[in-house]
C-alpha cells in the first residue's frame, strides 16, 4: 500500500484514485469562501475526499456529503472520511450527480467541485483515469444544471476549471441564474500563461470580484499569497 499524502490535520489514501492529488484540489479547498458559515456543504465528484476534508477543517458545518461516482475513488473517499477527525460529519453517496439529484430533496449552502475538464477526449489507456479527466463523464452543462437544483437560495457554488474554458463556463452557468461573484485566475510562476480559473457563483448578480494568484516565484520557491492560502494544509508551508 503506498504512503499516504499528509497535511497537517488529516493524511488522505489515494492508491485506489485515477486522479491524485494536485494543486488544482488544494487551490479550490482553500479558496472556497466559508464567510456565510455553511451548514450543509456538498463536493460533487470527490475523488480521494481532498476537498471535503480540506472544508472539514476550516469550516463548522454540521454536514459535508460527497459524491462520486467510480466505485474505487467512492471506497477511498469513505475510507479517508473514516480516518479524519471529521468522520461524524462526512458522508459520501455512491452515486452520479443526475441520479442523486433526482433522490435528495436535501440543499446546500456550500457546494463544490473541482471537475473533469479535458474536454479534447485523449484516451490514456486508464479508464478510470480517463473518466475523471474528461468531462464527457460530467458535462458543464450537467454540473450547473445539477448545482442549481441543489444550491439553497442564498448559497454559494466554487469551482476549479482551465481559463480557457473559463467564458463558456460563465456564460452557461447564467442558463441555470448561477452568476460570478469572485473569479481568481491563477498562474504557475510569473511568466508563464494563465492556466486556470477558480470560480464562485451565486444566484444573485453582484459585482464580479476579479484576481490573480501566481504560485511560485522560481522553481520551489511560492509566492506569499500562495503560502498565506495553503498555510494550513501543506506540513512544509
Amino acid at each position: 500500500m503506498s504512503k499516504p499524502f499528509q497535511f497537517k490535520q488529516f493524511s488522505v489514501h489515494q492508491d485506489q484514485c485515477a486522479m491524485k492529488i494536485g494543486t488544482d484540489g488544494v487551490l479550490l479547498g482553500a479558496w472556497s469562501s466559508i464567510d456565510k458559515r455553511p451548514f450543509a456543504i456538498l463536493d460533487i465528484g470527490s475523488g480521494t475526499g481532498l476537498i471535503a476534508l480540506m472544508l472539514a477543517q476550516r469550516s463548522d458545518a454540521d454536514m459535508i456529503d460527497a459524491i462520486e461516482i467510480d466505485g474505487d475513488a467512492y471506497e477511498q473517499s469513505v475510507e479517508n472520511f473514516e480516518r479524519s477527525p471529521w468522520a461524524d460529519r462526512l458522508y459520501c453517496y455512491h452515486a452520479g450527480l443526475d441520479e442523486f439529484v433526482d433522490e435528495l430533496d436535501e440543499k446546500y449552502d456550500l457546494i463544490i467541485s473541482n471537475p473533469p475538464f479535458y474536454s479534447e477526449e485523449v484516451p490514456s489507456g486508464n479508464e478510470a483515469r480517463d473518466m475523471a479527466r474528461q468531462n464527457s463523464s460530467l458535462p458543464f452543462e450537467e454540473l450547473l444544471d445539477g448545482v442549481s437544483k441543489l444550491l439553497e437560495d442564498e448559497g454559494v457554488f466554487s469551482t476549479i476549471i482551465p481559463f480557457k474554458e473559463e467564458e463558456t463556463f460563465i456564460k452557461i452557468a447564467s442558463s441555470f441564474n448561477l452568476f460570478p461573484n469572485r473569479v481568481t485566475r491563477v498562474k504557475g510562476n510569473p511568466t508563464a500563461d494563465i492556466k486556470r480559473s477558480l470560480l464562485e457563483f451565486s444566484f444573485s448578480k453582484n459585482h464580479m470580484n476579479i484576481s490573480e494568484l501566481t504560485i511560485e516565484k522560481e522553481r520551489h520557491e511560492y509566492t506569499d499569497e500562495y503560502i498565506e492560502l495553503t498555510k494550513n494544509f501543506y506540513l512544509k508551508m
